[in-house]
């Protein structure tokens, strides 16, 4: 089996070149027809794809008559207004006759950056993806400046990727991997089929070779990033129909592969990156809970301490002071003093909303 075939979720990027006609500036809406259609075999198999797309800017000068080939950052981030009603389009003319509903996420670096815009941004994509949608993301080129935004959309997928939890990253590229060197300059350069680390050989193999606006260095950037989170890189040629399904026939490609699962990946994070901002103390009942893998509740919580913002990491201890472990809390410190020993059907009518448990599961790391 491929990569593609055993992955749960996938996070796609698809860039300028592949989605804006050279010639007419203009959505190719045959490949995209295509492409949507290997999107639908995914998802019709059970699996999950989620959309990294350019395009906006590419789309907006033509549209607002900009024709020299470097704008300046307010020309960009006007193409990019003009433009992102004409993407969005051109991806719903494309995914909704497969029966697939394109959802557009505008992002800034701040929602992958900011733990508690992380979980919020997170929360929404999650829901999309469970509610049957297909997100289509894009940073938000309107009001990014030079100074706090991505600069290309390969470490904005690497981004997504971590915080969905994918298990693959698919980078469509103009080439269909990496090679030891530029094949365009070099014919004797050799394709490398699977990179088990990003080495510091690996990104020589780079310095030459580049891919788009991005270049072959940022999709290694890329990949580190992804395989930090747990999620495994291909990059494959997208300049076909069917691109996807081209890769589990047969077609050349270069895979990065992961050292560990996304969810692994994910607590070792939260229990070794983050520094704690607070503690919370739980009682027998809930600690028993937690050690079996289930989310804390505000009803076994007993005390609070410290000065903690929403998606902030916390120690989590049993009644006899030893540490349970660390997880990222749903509420701030003052909204978490609250709602302690209180039923779940119980908060909202005390805070006016709720966040579900204080730490879900999937975001609390258990102590060795």
């Amino acid at each position: 089996m491929t990569a593609i075939a055993e992955a749960r979720l996938i996070v796609v990027k698809v860039g300028s070149a592949l989605i804006v006609e050279e010639e007419t500036g203009r959505a190719d809406a045959a490949w995209l027809s295509s492409f949507a259609a290997d999107l639908a075999r995914l998802a019709a198999r059970g699996q999950r794809p989620l959309i990294v797309s350019s395009g906006a800017v590419a789309l907006g000068r033509r549209r607002l008559g900009l024709k020299r080939r470097a704008l300046t950052l307010p020309e960009k981030q006007a193409a990019a207004a003009a433009g992102q009603s004409l993407l969005m389009r051109a991806w719903e003319e494309a995914l909704g006759p497969q029966g697939l509903t394109a959802a557009q996420v505008l992002m800034t670096p701040d929602d992958t950056e900011v733990r508690r815009r992380f979980l919020n941004a997170r929360a929404t994509l999650e829901t999309l993806l469970e509610v049957g949608a297909t997100p289509v993301v894009n940073e938000n080129d309107t009001v990014a400046t030079e100074e706090l935004r991505y600069g290309d959309n390969d470490r904005l997928a690497a981004r997504v990727a971590q915080m969905v939890g994918a298990d693959l990253l698919v980078l469509l590229s103009d080439v269909d991997g990496l090679y030891s060197a530029d094949p365009r300059r070099d014919p004797g350069a050799r394709h490398i089929p699977e990179v088990a680390a990003v080495s510091a050989e690996i990104e020589a193999m780079a310095g030459g070779a580049h891919v788009g606006s991005g270049g072959m260095a940022t999709k290694l950037q890329a990949a580190r990033i992804a395989a930090a989170a747990g999620c495994s890189t291909l990059i494959a040629l997208g300049r076909r129909p069917a691109p996807l399904a081209a890769v589990e026939e047969g077609a050349r490609n270069t895979l990065f592969r992961a050292a560990a699962t996304p969810a692994a990946a994910y607590k070792a994070w939260i229990a070794g990156a983050l520094a704690p901002q607070g503690v919370l103390t739980i009682d027998a009942g809930a600690a028993a809970a937690v050690r079996a893998g289930k989310s804390l509740l505000a009803a076994g919580v007993t005390a609070v301490e410290g000065r903690f913002g929403k998606g902030d990491a916390v120690v989590v201890r049993d009644p006899e002071g030893r540490e349970v472990g660390r997880g990222l809390s749903r509420y701030d410190a003052a909204d978490a003093r609250r709602i302690v020993g209180l039923r779940s059907d119980a908060i909202e009518p005390a805070l006016g909303y709720s966040a579900g448990p204080v730490i879900h599961a999937d975001d609390l790391a258990l102590a060795g």
